[in-house]
């Protein structure tokens, strides 16, 4: 008797149907939200009309329906009805960002902001982990999308091709996340094999698109190893095809098409993967930055790594402004409500982060469109830089007022206030603004006039100060509600003093006019000298100096000889600058073959002594290294005209202080190079380590053996958020920076650190050059030197790159001032908020939901203890009396701790932990 055959059911088939959609980049914002508009009006009028079987997904984010509903308010009903009945799939961004070249903190701030906006819609957000399109992704990311309840990953760039279309990505931390990689041409797969969306000139025909979507449905379920099987309908900015949707819910399952198709989303595909996650065995670790080795394989997915260095004003504001957010208007926002009881800034925070993260698409961020999208984000780091900014100086102006005791006649109150929670304890420059009626002194026969001036500690100790620059009669503005502004003048002396500043709080210090000679010598309007001793300085030759750490030279060339006089390694040839060619354009470093290095250990420098004194001394090294103007791209060598790059190095060295700070201004007037400043270590390492997102990455120094190979190389410079440091047992050596994300340790015998400063070019995509690519004219950049003993610590080279970042801020106030802005709460002169302990790393301390919302994070590949000491508030002020874990959404993961004053809690070795503490009342 024959046996009948048996049938294999039909294979069930995920449509999703989206688009991807740049908010910018080879056009305007303007230009393409015309494209949005129609897009959406076809899309809600097509799911209104049934005409569209399913869901429509909004390519992972948010941002495409408010920028909508700006042109179409009338519709917003219509949206709302669409997300309620999950028609319309939502987030789970806000935005598609970059995720190396913004902060950790942001990540979860777009994401929360994406799935809020979602909500606000009346819908469900999305808890599929989109991330194609984005350039690599941080090894932390499992534990973010899993942080905000996401159950799966969408990949494409960053990992080669696999033999099956799913694994497991174990993050830094040890999350495993089951992800899905696309096909060679990524989201857009479908698109091209069927659509055939880059053969703009092909019709249509019916026959060849069933035999094309039968073609592309072999291809997957050939390589997904898992039952459901994805087909993905969203290209760049492509409204979905009618004949091909058509023909596609055509088709019947059976023994020619074992195939069933359903109009379903991402979500859905993952619901119906994670029933078979147990099957997927392919695990892959750590940050995903692999581009592949294996050119027989045609892939598209591109890491495209040269974003880091493009554009380096645009990397300098957006670092600034999450420092202004992060480090300055949220915790101090929090702290003025606590001690004095100011209304946090709820309301004003929130638009500054939602101007933010509109500069965070990854074609924006990154810097690789035409210029017109890089001038409209000027504007909106503006607008986040002035809110955070102003909201940090309300929230200081209520603390300085709120201390006790009255300002004198001829008295300044100076508030300083410290962002890190560990104690400052170290030189510090202040600009003081002494009233331009104070009484001055002169120096010899009066060549110059010097405000007279003493400063007093917390406690009524007086402070010895090394003056250091003064600006004489500037204007300045006093505002109160109800009359109109008043103006009054200022000399604004710079000086630095020795200060002690609690963690994460703040010290008062006052300003006096200087004393007055005796009546019978008085002058009009000269007072007796207010000086203390300026030696010994700090500078032990004309181009020297030395503190009790470092011993550091200015060599003939600009260079520097650094010595750690507590291992006695010295580093000879730092801050050498080189030039090369630059033939690429906003993705790619372009090497050019016929390339010259230029670097400046060949240079002279001319060398002058700024400042010299016991408390802080400061050289200018000016260095000017001649280039190649431009690059022939005709004969494609670099040019024999020579421009000059003047490069004006501040370099400064404070009593007390492991650390060389260098200050460089580059006038840049040549083109199509790139500019990279070198620290050679003479460290024996085979790995380096430079910071990331909640994270601290150790690199191989050594590109792959076989780079050779690549469809794309591997690149040295690769991303860091603050700081690269490299060592050995015995010793090592650190460079902290703040918006400079591009950095290496160069495979050289004498491992220098490479820090990329910028990278001028003139190629945009679809376009025949765009100026502003080449960044002409003034450029700075902050960086640090920070030789160690031993191994890097990881939680203390975190918190350099806040204080270099962040620095300190004040607030000085008259008697007049203080009467504007004094409440009813009094406030001693000196206060900390929240101590830390423990080799952990805080990156935010804000309000959410009415309580005090703290994150950290472990950056050490073991546990760490930590203790949250709160026990320095007044007496008086709430204190927190339980903490509680909670989500990235803040919602509670747990039940509240109760403890007294200091909190204790362990973190797993990288792990990310949200804390609220709940407040109560101390008696």
């Amino acid at each position: 008797m024959a046996l009948k055959s048996i049938t294999a059911p039909p294979r069930k088939v995920h449509y999703v149907l989206s688009t991807h959609w740049d908010r910018e980049w080879y056009q305007t914002f303007q230009d393409y939200r015309q494209r949005l508009v129609a897009l959406l009006d076809r899309t809600l009028d097509d799911l209104a009309a049934g005409r569209l079987k399913g869901p429509f997904t909004t390519d992972g984010q948010s941002i495409l329906l408010d920028d909508y509903l700006e042109i179409r308010p009338e519709r917003r009903a219509q949206v709302e009805e669409f997300a309620r009945t999950d028609k319309l799939k939502i987030g789970p961004w806000f935005v598609l960002p970059d995720e190396w070249l913004v902060s950790g903190e942001a990540l979860v701030r777009n994401l929360r902001l994406g799935r809020e906006v979602a909500r606000q819609y009346g819908g469900v957000p999305s808890d599929a982990g989109f991330v194609c399109d984005l350039f690599g992704h941080i090894g932390q990311l499992p534990q973010l999308l899993a942080g905000f309840g996401i159950k799966g990953g969408f990949i494409w760039r960053g990992l080669a091709p696999r033999k099956t279309a799913h694994f497991l990505w174990e993050g830094s931390d040890g999350t495993r996340l089951p992800c899905y990689r696309f096909g060679r041409n990524g989201y857009c797969d479908y698109g091209a094999d069927v659509r055939r969306i880059t053969q703009p000139d092909m019709p249509f025909e019916v026959e060849r698109g069933r035999k094309d979507l039968k073609a592309f449905l072999d291809k997957e379920a050939a390589r997904a190893t898992l039952p459901p099987l994805i087909v993905f309908d969203g290209g760049d900015h492509l409204e979905y095809d009618t004949e091909h949707y058509q023909l596609m819910f055509a088709q019947k399952a059976g023994a020619e098409f074992p195939y069933e198709i359903n109009h379903s989303t991402l979500d859905a595909y993952l619901d119906d993967m994670l029933l078979h996650a147990d099957k997927i065995t392919d695990v892959v670790r750590g940050e995903l930055r692999d581009t592949g080795r294996a050119p027989q394989i045609q892939d598209g997915s591109w890491l495209i790594p040269s974003v880091l260095s493009s554009r380096v004003w645009i990397k300098q504001a957006n670092a600034d402004c999450q420092t202004q957010l992060c480090h300055w208007a949220e915790p101090f926002g929090a702290v003025a409500k606590a001690l004095a009881g100011h209304e946090y800034p709820q309301g004003y925070l929130e638009v500054a982060w939602r101007w933010l993260l509109m500069n965070h698409p990854h074609d924006s961020i990154c810097g690789c469109s035409i210029d017109a999208v890089h001038e409209d984000m000027k504007f909106r780091f503006a607008q986040s830089r002035q809110i955070a900014a102003r909201q940090t100086t309300e929230s200081l102006r209520t603390l300085t007022a709120a201390v006790a005791g009255e300002v004198a006649p001829r008295e300044l109150r100076v508030l300083v206030a410290n962002p890190l929670p560990r104690e400052l304890n170290e030189p510090v420059e202040l600009t003081l603004q002494i009233p331009a009626e104070w009484q001055c002194f002169q120096e010899g026969f009066g060549f110059e006039l010097k405000p007279g001036f003493r400063v007093f500690d917390d406690t009524g100790k007086e402070l010895p100060y090394q003056r250091l620059a003064q600006a004489l009669n500037r204007t300045k503005t006093r505002i109160r509600p109800t009359k109109f502004p008043q103006t009054y003048k200022t000399n604004d002396i710079t000086v630095c003093l020795e200060l002690a500043v609690p963690a994460l709080g703040y010290t008062t210090l006052t300003v006096r006019e200087g004393a007055m000679p005796p009546k019978d010598e008085i002058v009009p309007e000269i007072i007796l000298p207010t000086r203390h001793p300026e030696t010994p300085g700090l500078a032990t030759s004309e181009r020297s100096m030395a503190n009790e750490f470092l011993a550091v030279t200015v060599e003939s060339n600009g260079s520097l000889t650094l010595t750690d006089q507590r291992t006695g390694q010295t580093y000879s040839r730092l801050l050498t600058f080189e030039d090369i060619a630059d033939i690429g354009d906003g993705w790619y470093h372009g090497q050019a073959m016929n390339d010259q290095t230029f670097v400046s250990t060949a240079a002279g420098a001319d060398v002058a002594l700024l400042q010299n004194g016991p408390l802080q001394c400061r050289f200018r090294v000016r260095t000017v290294l001649r280039v190649p103007v431009e690059f022939k791209f005709d004969r494609m060598v670099r040019a024999e005209e020579f421009s000059d790059l003047v490069v004006d190095n501040l370099i400064t060295l404070r009593r007390g202080c492991d650390r060389l700070e260098i200050n460089t201004t580059v006038k840049n007037f040549a083109k199509d190079h790139r500019l990279r400043v070198l620290f050679p270590t003479g460290v024996k390492a085979s790995t380096y380590l430079a910071d990331g997102a909640f994270d601290v990455v150790e690199r191989d120094i050594a590109l792959p053996a076989d780079n050779h190979l690549g469809r794309e190389l591997s690149v040295e410079p690769r991303p860091q958020q603050s700081w690269t440091a490299v060592s050995d047992a015995r010793r090592g050596l650190a460079v902290v920076s703040s918006g400079l994300l591009e950095s290496c340790v160069r495979d050289l015998p004498e491992r220098p650190l490479a820090l990329t400063l910028f990278r001028a070019t003139r190629r945009t995509v679809f376009t025949d050059g765009e100026p502003e690519g080449e960044l002409q004219g003034e450029l700075r950049f902050d960086y640090w030197l920070v030789p160690f003993q031993g191994a890097a610590d990881r939680a203390r080279l975190c918190d350099l790159g806040v204080r270099l970042a962040a620095g300190v801020r004040d607030v000085q106030m008259s008697a007049a001032d203080v009467a504007i802005y004094r409440g009813k709460t009094t406030l001693p002169p000196q206060s900390a908020f929240l101590s830390l302990t423990g080799g952990v790393v805080i990156t935010s301390v804000r309000e959410a939901g009415g309580a005090l919302e703290i994150r950290l994070f472990n950056p050490q590949t073991k546990a760490a203890a930590t203790r949250l000491d709160f026990s320095g508030r007044p007496r008086g002020v709430t204190q927190p009396h339980y903490a509680q874990r909670v989500n990235f959404e803040s919602r509670p993961q747990g039940r509240p701790t109760a403890f007294a004053g200091t909190f204790k809690t362990t973190l797993k070795p990288k792990e990310i932990v949200t804390l609220r503490f709940i407040a109560k009342k101390m008696k």
